[in-house]
């Protein structure tokens, strides 16, 4: 009876600690992203709050923005964020949106105005997770219109279907081209696990808000590849192809293996396929442990990556991944009720809380080194610095608590 009474306190106070660092994270993105000189929100913030003047503005930071405070508003189940949100949607469809040729524009300058108009798959994939979310929040018919649109253009212009899966990225009328890099330090292949899986998290959203059937074949068939392509016996992820699935890369990305099982896991469950359920609770089950025995350093923060051949690692402890492994530890314990992945959980909690959360200046480090010293040179908002990894992670933490 004493042990229940501990144990019950302990997750009370984990709770409350998540839910105060939520707020703390959406509170600092109310007061620090809009933009009210040029509208929508600002290109860049460095470590410490300084707005950079005159910074493009990604379409990868507004549509997770919108995704976050959709997100964040269905889970409080009230309108605090309203006036974020209709912000956020406006100006993706005011400015993003190429009403011409379809789809979304990559980057905008600082007045909204287009100066990089590639289409690359993986933005429009955010553009349908975003869209679909707030289409839960605020019932707009435009908002999931867009986003079917949306989903309609990936298959008609980006689906392999002699292969199977998508390719990368085009030009800004769907036409082919040879750099199709998301970033300067990704491969330039043709597929990428990345673009992948941020389809299944969009596809898996839509399917939840639609019903369509097109929908629901694309994410199983999604799944599938995930299953027969992009995992390894290793239980690890190959994460770039060429068009024909041969794989071009020997890094391991630890925060995609962990992320990947725990969206699987939710893409299977809206899909209501107990065989791939199944399929999928055991592959978390085995990546789930590979990750643990692999991927915590000593303070249990999570290293970024490894090369599979040469074994060198990349130690720098990313936000991001920090904040998926939490999240993938508390679906494994739910499907395993072994509480040593709980304790886990806390324990990375303790990492990002002694390490990565910026206790004077808000949010979180972009990252911190084997010492757990921050990259000061870092942006707290920026084209990859967004609030969707850390917020996401800590609402599905509390929803997953609350089952418990």
């Amino acid at each position: 009876m004493e042990k229940n009474i501990t144990q019950e306190k302990e997750l009370l106070s984990f709770q409350n600690e998540i839910s105060t660092e939520l707020q703390r994270i959406l509170d600092y993105w109310q007061e620090y992203s809009k933009d009210d000189c040029y509208g929508g929100f600002v290109g860049k913030v460095d470590n410490y709050n300084n707005r950079i003047d005159k910074a493009p503005k990604s379409i990868i930071l507004n549509t997770r923005i919108l995704w976050t405070f959709s997100r964040a508003g269905n889970f409080y189940n009230d309108w605090r964020y309203d006036s974020e949100c209709q912000r956020a949607f406006d100006y993706l469809l005011n400015n993003f949106r190429d009403y011409e040729f379809g789809g979304v524009f990559w980057e905008l300058d600082h007045l909204g105005k287009p100066t990089k108009m590639r289409k690359q798959v993986y933005a429009q994939a955010f553009c349908i997770y975003s869209l679909s979310e707030y289409y839960r929040y605020s019932k707009n018919p435009k908002a999931i219109l867009w986003a079917l649109e949306l989903f309609r253009l990936i298959e008609d212009r980006a689906y392999d279907k002699i292969n199977g899966g998508y390719v990368e990225a085009y030009d800004r009328k769907w036409n082919s081209i040879e750099d199709m890099r998301l970033s300067e330090k990704d491969l330039n292949a043709p597929k990428t696990t990345n673009t992948h899986l941020h389809i299944l998290e969009a596809y898996t959203v839509l399917f939840e808000m639609t019903g369509n059937p097109v929908v629901e074949n694309a994410l199983t068939n999604l799944m599938e590849l995930f299953h027969e392509r992009i995992f390894e016996q290793n239980n690890h992820m190959k994460l770039f192809f060429t068009t024909e699935w041969k794989k071009l890369s020997t890094e391991i990305s630890f925060g995609h293996d962990i992320e990947a099982v725990w969206l699987m896991l939710y893409g299977s469950r809206m899909l209501q396929n107990q065989v791939l359920l199944k399929r999928t609770e055991e592959l978390t089950k085995k990546v789930t442990k590979t990750f643990i025995n692999e991927a915590l350093d000593t303070e249990f923060g999570v290293i970024n990556s490894k090369d599979s051949e040469t074994l060198e690692l990349d130690t720098d402890r990313h936000w991001w991944p920090q904040a998926e492994a939490m999240v993938g530890l508390l679906y494994n314990w739910k499907i395993t009720n072994d509480p040593s992945y709980f304790s886990i959980c806390k324990q990375i909690w303790a990492f990002i809380t002694e390490h990565i959360i910026d206790h004077e200046n808000g949010e979180w480090f972009f990252r911190v080194d084997h010492n757990g010293e921050p990259y000061l040179e870092e942006n707290k908002i920026g084209p990859w610095k967004c609030p969707y990894h850390n917020c996401r992670a800590l609402i599905e933490i509390l929803q997953l608590l609350r089952q418990n």
